[in-house]
């Protein structure tokens, strides 16, 4: 049952499903792979791939110039794209999604142009102790260039935002900006994202999320979230590295200057003065990534047709059964224990390193992350150097929850 309708939660035929992602078939080292590593990039179902090979195959070309069948063909496959992410995020048009290459360039985007643009120096952007790397030196970049206060909102114990502190970080009226994830890469942490806004924009602050976990487990509504700008990457959503999405108010884009500069982002060029092509081509220079742009909207198709709801029930049921087995496990902790969380978990074993508990869980078969998780000041609030990391996705597996367990059992055998 749904915990907060009370009705039964959609199931999802997960034979069916793992059948459509082929790598997830082979073994590892002799072992049944066992992949919980789908937060740092999820594997793709055969329809990406599909869509991938078909497009270099039957109609490749460069699009938005060409006036011939296949750059017609090319063109209207990647565009159809930018259709299918603004229907996903329920964006107001078209015309609010710029595609990046990851989220990465999408937050730097914002910093760089929005951050130099618009931003006054004497301004504060917030941001949080939990945040991804790439949340965090874009703004410390655009405090040492342009005069920007960074701030940081910290975390309570259970790693959820505090948020009287964040609050009271806006009482002398500059925060121009928050910056924040919406759910934490290592804590699996989903942040109160109306009342985050809610609070900015009582002060004058706009809001940006870095939703590069969020988008994955949850349907976003950027509409009824009401913030500002909303950025995640393709490869985490079952589709191809090295294309990413910024969405953001069609009003703001008007006003940022562009990002990069060259072909396709122009409406006319002398020597004298260049003038921009129009929102969002302004801020897309260059010949994009065209065949990961095809491949973006089949992985939206495919995560459209399973349904949000059931891929949320799914990954609930996951994280509760896992918070139990592996709590169960002598001397781990795990990290963050927040009410509101997506398929994240993150521990360490008492006497091993991370990097010793992820390389004897991968003689197993087993893939976990092991590190930093690209959040250094994040792990020095919790106190340790790294973690070992289990992600999961929709094709997720409670047997292999079980399988983590009674291979941390044999890991902890061996420090023993």
């Amino acid at each position: 049952m749904n915990a907060e309708t009370g009705r039964p939660t959609p199931d999802l035929d997960l034979d069916r499903i793992r059948a459509d992602f082929p790598i997830l078939a082979q073994e590892v080292r002799g072992k049944k792979l066992v992949f919980l590593d789908s937060a740092a990039s999820a594997q793709k179902p055969r329809a990406v791939i599909d869509a991938m090979v078909t497009a270099m195959e039957t109609q490749y070309a460069n699009v938005h110039r060409g006036l011939h069948w296949m750059s017609e063909r090319t063109t209207e496959a990647y565009e159809a794209t930018r259709d299918k992410i603004a229907v996903l995020m329920n964006a107001a048009s078209r015309e609010e999604i710029v595609f990046t290459h990851n989220s990465t360039e999408a937050l730097n985007l914002v910093a760089h142009s929005y951050g130099r643009g618009v931003l006054r120096p004497g301004q504060a952007v917030v941001i949080s102790d939990m945040e991804h790397h790439s949340n965090i030196v874009p703004w410390q970049m655009l405090r040492d260039a342009h005069g920007i206060e960074l701030r940081v909102a910290p975390i309570t114990d259970a790693g959820e935002l505090d948020m009287a502190a964040f609050e009271a970080l806006f009482a002398d009226g500059r925060v121009g900006l928050v910056a924040i994830t919406h759910m934490s890469n290592v804590l699996g942490t989903l942040t109160p994202a109306e009342r985050i806004v809610a609070i900015a924009h009582a002060h004058g602050a706009k809001v940006l999320f870095d939703g590069s976990q969020a988008i994955v487990h949850r349907a976003i509504d950027v509409q009824a979230l009401g913030c500002d700008f909303y950025a995640w990457t393709g490869h985490k959503l079952y589709g191809p590295t090295g294309i990413g999405v910024l969405w953001a108010r069609r009003e703001l884009l008007e006003e940022m200057p562009p990002f990069l500069g060259g072909g396709d982002m122009i409406s006319s060029v002398t020597y004298a003065k260049t003038s921009w092509a129009a929102v969002p081509h302004k801020f897309e220079a260059g010949t994009p990534a065209i065949l990961e742009g095809i491949g973006l909207g089949a992985a939206i198709d495919y995560v459209q047709a399973i349904g949000y709801p059931a891929i949320a029930a799914h990954e609930a049921a996951l994280v509760e059964h896992a918070l139990a087995r592996l709590s169960a496990v002598p001397g781990l902790t795990i990290f963050g224990r927040a009410q509101q969380r997506g398929g994240v978990v993150s521990f360490a074993m008492a006497g091993a390193h991370a990097h010793d508990v992820a390389t004897l869980l991968d003689r197993q078969g087993i893939a976990v992350r092991a590190g930093h998780h690209c959040a250094e000041p994040l792990m020095r609030r919790l106190g340790v150097d790294s973690t070992a990391r289990a992600s999961f996705g929709l094709y997720t597996t409670r047997d292999e929850i079980d399988a983590l367990a009674a291979g941390l059992e044999k890991v902890r055998s061996f420090f023993a």
